[in-house]
């Protein structure tokens, strides 16, 4: 629709400093604390750089100083302004003149009014609670509803058809510091022969500046009593960052003026996934809560801690020769804290009411609600090609090629060089990728190694010996317990370090590799940490879920692992509470130490920053040195905390069907999550630089992913980890004729059922138990023929009947989900029919601004010629008419 204009280059280009540099002139600060502007009053700053005065240390760095003065001198060339402020660091306020705005807005194509909204806004279904609504929305008198505008992208040549009041607020400051930085991105500080050195990233790299940032409007408690300052943080702040505010919704619309679409997307998206989460929390709590009141009359908790039935059960040593013999009721407490998982009522609760109402519902949910922001916040036509290259790349590029679809020309590496360079880094890419989680798999192998050593030990020293230590806890001090808390602990432990280390090498791969855009840098970093984080999270749980106890064979032949630890097995009632206890542990751990983190570092870091800096208490401090005290944002902006948040919709999805509790556990979690993070980037962080984002980027296939392995996942968990399918197959098939002699269903009997029978006689030298005690025979978990059979100590028809039931239950809640979200992705649709006809609505505005001027400017070069030409402009004239009408139509149509 409109052209695509590149910035000129800039001209001189000088191999030493000249003399006749412009240095930046200097100002006396003013004694305005909450100044937002320079020292006239009239222009308003833009941007901050900071450095230290070389003239106030005992030597000079004269390279240093001529890269800033050159710096800056190409920055004034490019038509800024700046102001210097003498004080024991040196600020240079940087402004942006008019035209200056008006030449990077349409170098960046930013979006800016033509008209107001015209469309009537569909009324809202619950305008009839607005009254007890209005309680949980910010403050409407503070914050204030915006107007709805039709946007373009700003053209110079078109000034009068957009929609300005005041030249001095027509780009809000969010757009000014995001014009600000693309110039200093992109202004050169070194030019030496064919080597072209720009770019503030790495002046700060270099130390020749310490800081670079945009200003707050104001302090975030009190109000500034500036002129002309909106006080949008402190707003935030109040409605939005406050503890007291934690029961409000977000005000988006704010947050992105403040802040910019990126950091809007984000907590969009956080709150939406933290109202989605309520449902699934819901039926969670409940499913719990009344699991947790029927245990005592679980006819299989009651078998285990009768006395008659689970003490009269002796089961077989789990390690040898020091390992003892062991009744089945010294388990009884472990038994009744089981998840509920195995009542009927919870079955239906992770297949359907999670995977399809808290993922599928949530996901598309998403989708047309972030198609809805996309129009309000104009980033609907946001493509790849508006995207400027990142410095880092353009001062690697050395070839230019025409860009196929803009006709505008790109510079990139030789085609030759390109290919070889980019397959040489994805092949040291993938190589360390592959390496370090084949490092993290041998973590896991170490662990398990460390349970099965430690469960010897406790199985030696708590089975069966007296705890009166340990009161009132010893009923649930088994040896399994204890081996899974230490090892879910040291697990935890291993999953934080290896984060750290990771987390270096993986930026160091993507540096390697040159993404052209910030865009492709951010899903290249991002799909490589998940990956890792993934391995790194879930693989202890994978272990516990499908590997643990699934190859121990029977006691007389049992599964060394490295030919010298014999293989853990599972409770009599399963692994299930084991993994609950990693989730548990894992997830709950991670939630406190990130929120520690992210509160109590950078608090402290604040505090040691201002007692540091601070020359005495009764000194006037003004704005840009109350910002410099504050901490510095990361290179990674947002990363880590859509990190964190999308591995906790990992334990949320993937393991919900042992822990009921997690996305109670998750909605808690995100509650203090949107407050502290709000609180954070308000409070102790300077001021976010503004960034386009159209959505949230790669994270969202990631999603989408882990929601279709979450099905798979849960009905594996509940076929395989639960003991609910065996106790299915024994309620329907084996507890009535002709295995007995009734024909009630019921579930008495069971664990007897469950337990296969071993003659000690049968033990090996190797694993025979020291302790000689005269038993003759002991149970164990698995479905085998007894001792004497023909077919003794193999697998009997109930084994059978339970595998060919858990593999038809797969298949059928599979198909079952994924045809129900394929009908639900099909049936609620992308983008909204609202939203459909706004976008509609614009094009045709646009187009209609674009022919009229086409026909202003026709018209005024025609009048200047012959009469004899009136006849061609009428002619003309009547063809402009005419596509105006076409689109017209168009619209219509």
């Amino acid at each position: 629709m409109y052209k695509i204009m590149e910035e000129e280059e800039f001209e001189f280009q000088p191999t030493e400093l000249s003399d006749d540099l412009c240095f930046c002139p200097q100002a006396e600060f003013n004694n305005k604390p909450d100044s937002l502007f320079f020292n006239d009053g009239v222009r308003r700053i833009d941007f901050i750089l900071v450095y230290e005065d070389e003239d106030k240390k005992e030597f000079e760095k004269r390279h240093t100083f001529q890269r800033r003065k050159y710096f800056e001198a190409s920055l004034m060339k490019m038509g800024m302004e700046l102001e210097v402020v003498d004080d024991k660091l040196m600020f240079i306020k940087v402004h942006m003149p008019w035209d200056v705005l008006c030449t990077y807005a349409e170098v960046l194509h930013i979006k800016v009014p033509i008209q107001p909204n015209d469309l009537a806004s569909s009324s809202s279904p619950w305008r009839f609670f607005s009254c007890i609504t209005k309680h949980f929305y910010p403050n409407e008198e503070l914050i204030s509803k915006e107007t709805e505008y039709f946007t373009a992208p700003f053209e110079k040549d078109r000034l009068d058809y957009f929609y300005i009041k005041e030249k001095d607020i027509f780009f809000t400051p969010a757009m000014r510091s995001r014009m600000a930085y693309y110039i200093l991105s992109r202004a050169p500080y070194e030019i030496r022969g064919n080597i072209k050195k720009f770019g503030i990233t790495k002046l700060l790299d270099g130390g020749v500046y310490k800081a670079a940032y945009p200003l707050h409007d104001c302090r975030f408690n009190v109000k500034s009593t500036e002129q002309g300052c909106p006080n949008e943080r402190y707003l935030l702040y109040e409605e939005w960052a406050h503890p007291k505010s934690f029961y409000k919704m977000q005000p988006l619309d704010l947050i992105r003026k403040y802040y910019g679409e990126k950091i809007g997307i984000y907590f969009a998206w956080l709150g939406f996934y933290t109202i989605m989460l309520t449902l699934a929390a819901v039926v969670g709590l409940g499913c719990f809560i009344y699991g947790y009141k029927t245990q005592e009359t679980s006819t299989w908790s009651k078998e285990v801690c009768d006395p008659q039935i689970g003490g009269n059960i002796v089961m077989c040593p789990q390690c040898d020769k020091f390992c003892k013999y062991w009744r089945l009721n010294t388990t009884c407490e472990a038994s009744k804290l089981s998840p509920s998982l195995s009542l009927l009522p919870c079955l239906f609760f992770p297949v359907s009411a999670h995977v399809l109402a808290a993922v599928t519902l949530f996901l598309e949910f998403w989708k047309r609600y972030q198609a809805e922001l996309e129009y309000e916040w104009d980033t609907v036509e946001f493509l790849e090609q508006e995207e400027p290259p990142r410095p880092e790349y353009e001062a690697k590029c050395s070839y230019e090629r025409k860009n196929p679809v803009t006709g505008v020309n790109h510079t990139q590496r030789l085609f030759l060089i390109l290919i070889c360079l980019y397959s040489f880094c994805m092949s040291i890419g993938i190589g360390t990728v592959l390496f370090w989680i084949l490092l993290i798999l041998a973590s896991i192998v170490a662990i398990t190694v460390y349970r099965l050593a430690v469960f010897f030990t406790f199985s030696h020293r708590l089975r069966n010996q007296d705890l009166k230590q340990l009161e009132p806890l010893k009923e649930y001090v088994t040896p399994q317990m204890a081996t899974s808390v230490t090892a879910s602990l040291i697990s935890f432990v291993v999953i934080m370090i290896l984060n750290i280390l990771y987390e270096r090498v993986a930026i160091w791969i993507t540096d390697f590799e040159l993404p052209r855009t910030k865009t492709d840098y951010e899903n290249s970093l991002t799909l490589k940490m998940f990956l890792f984080q993934f391995v790194n999270y879930y693989s202890s749980c994978f272990y516990i879920a499908f590997a643990k106890g699934k190859a121990v064979s029977y006691p007389g032949r049992p599964v060394y692992l490295l030919g010298k630890y014999r293989n853990e097995e599972c409770d009599p009632g399963g692994c299930l509470f084991e993994l609950t206890t990693q989730l548990a542990i894992i997830m709950g751990g991670k939630a406190i130490w990130n929120n520690i983190q992210e509160v109590l570092l950078p608090w402290v870091k604040n505090l040691i920053s201002r007692h540091c800096t601070r020359v005495g208490s009764e000194k006037v401090i003004p704005r840009w040195e109350q910002d410099y005290q504050l901490q510095p944002v990361s290179k990674l902006g947002l990363f880590y905390e859509y990190l964190e948040m999308v591995i906790q919709f990992g334990f949320v999805t993937l393991f919900v069907a042992s822990f009921p509790l997690a996305p109670v556990l998750a909605l808690v979690n995100n509650l203090f999550e949107i407050r502290v993070d709000a609180w954070k980037i308000t409070t102790q962080f300077r001021r976010v630089m503004p960034e386009k984002a159209q959505d949230i980027g790669a994270w969202q296939p990631i999603l989408q992913g882990v929601a279709i392995l979450a099905v798979a996942t849960n009905a594996m968990i509940i076929a395989f980890t639960s003991d609910m399918i065996p106790r299915l197959v024994y309620y329907w098939s084996f507890s009535v004729y002709p295995y007995v002699d009734h024909y009630n269903n019921t579930m008495a009997g069971y664990i007897n059922s469950s337990l296969s029978i071993f003659d000690t006689r049968d033990f090996t030298n190797s694993s025979r138990p020291f302790a000689d005690t005269g038993i003759t025979t002991c149970r164990y978990r698995d479905f085998r023929y007894p001792p004497g059979h023909p077919r003794q100590y193999e697998h009997n028809v109930y084994y059978w009947h339970v595998v060919a039931a858990k593999m038809a239950f797969i298949i059928v809640v599979e198909h079952i989900v994924y045809l129900t979200k394929f009908i639900l992705s099909y049936m609620i649709p992308d983008v909204p029919y609202a939203v459909k006809e706004q976008i509609k609505r614009e094009k045709y505005l646009t187009q209609v601004i674009l022919h009229e001027t086409n026909l202003k400017l026709v018209t005024k070069q025609l009048s200047n010629k012959s009469h004899g030409l009136h006849e061609q402009m009428d002619f003309l004239t009547f063809k402009l008419i005419s596509c105006s009408n076409f689109f017209q139509s168009t619209y219509d149509m």
